[in-house]
């Protein structure tokens, strides 16, 4: 069990907040596979105080789709509040602010990762949405800066001191981006000087490295995100290994195909055909990673518009690539 505040969860592995990705059929297919928290995607606190249709489509949820966490962006105090205010009108668990995203065009405005070089401010920010939250409020950051500027830990105390009830915390530094290796040991360190949950993120793409990420940083919890991309059979794989030791065969291939059917129904029921069609796309190049003779398919799914000749194309992975599937394994993708 993982208690943030006063909320609590039988899982301690969490589906993350990405970019264009964290939609509501997304996290509801997940779901199916063993994920109990999931986060929308992030939202622009800018964005949301101007209540952009984009952003209010970004929230949108039901009584299933829980529990929820909602992550905002930004810098500006204003914009906080208003953020703050408008998002108080929809129903979630856990209310996490972004320090740690690395994308130019955001630490350019001050947002994300750049607050890791203003742990004053940042402290600040997070004393508003801790006194204005109706539910535990979480923060997430990187090891640092750069390789020069490593400051996980006296970052992380700050935010436990502003109120925080959770800490979540990328093993790269601003500077690596999703390159490098993950900095365990900046992890441990922060675990060992928090008094709150530390949940832990990086690099976990199978059953091995999340139970290595568990081992080698003591962490509470752990954050899975490019690994649930085309795999939504992570959080099971993961729970039933760290239970067994025991790693499982990849799921058939007729498993594969029926998922992605059922993935695919899901978001042309949510956008409609053309655009849950187009959405699908780049699923589809997920789904087949490390499959050998699909680049045609995948070339064909790069202009397929329609839904009945994107599930004519996910078909015919059956006799494609039945026999490079076979010898995958769920610790190999």
């Amino acid at each position: 069990m993982l208690r943030i505040g006063s909320f609590k969860l039988n899982s301690n592995l969490i589906l993350a907040p990405m970019a264009g990705v964290s939609d509501f059929p997304f996290r509801m297919l997940n779901r199916k596979f063993g994920c109990e928290l999931a986060f929308v995607e992030m939202i622009n606190c800018r964005s949301i105080s101007a209540k952009s249709k984009r952003t209010q489509q970004m929230l949108f949820s039901n009584p299933d789709d829980r529990p929820l966490g909602v992550q905002l962006l930004g810098c500006e105090e204003n914009f906080v509040r208003k953020a703050l205010d408008v998002i108080g009108k929809y129903k979630f668990d856990v209310l996490d602010f972004n320090a740690a995203c690395p994308v130019p065009k955001v630490v350019r405005r001050g947002e994300g990762a750049a607050l890791l070089k203003d742990p004053k401010k940042l402290s600040g920010i997070l004393k508003i949405i801790v006194k204005k939250s109706p539910v535990p409020v979480t923060v997430k950051i990187r090891t640092g800066w750069d390789k020069n500027s490593v400051n996980a830990v006296e970052t992380a105390l700050s935010c436990q001191d502003a109120g925080i009830s959770g800490l979540f915390i990328h093993g790269r530094t601003r500077a690596q981006g999703y390159g490098g290796q993950v900095d365990y040991s900046s992890i441990a360190r922060v675990k060992k000087s928090a008094r709150i949950p530390v949940i832990a993120s990086g690099d976990i793409f199978s059953p091995g490295l999340g139970k290595k990420m568990f081992d080698e940083t003591g962490c509470d919890g752990i954050v899975i995100a490019r690994g649930a991309l085309g795999n939504p059979w992570i959080f099971n794989e993961i729970s039933g290994f760290l239970m067994t030791a025991k790693t499982r065969e990849r799921p058939a291939l007729d498993e594969l195909i029926k998922v992605m059917l059922g993935h695919l129904d899901m978001y042309t029921g949510y956008y409609g055909e053309k655009n849950g069609v187009i959405i699908f796309r780049k699923f589809f190049a997920w789904y087949t990673k490390g499959l050998r003779r699909v680049r045609p398919l995948r070339q064909l799914v790069s202009r397929t518009k329609t839904y009945s000749d994107m599930t004519a194309i996910i078909r015919s992975l059956g006799a494609v690539s039945s026999r490079s599937y076979k010898m995958l394994t769920c610790d190999t993708i």
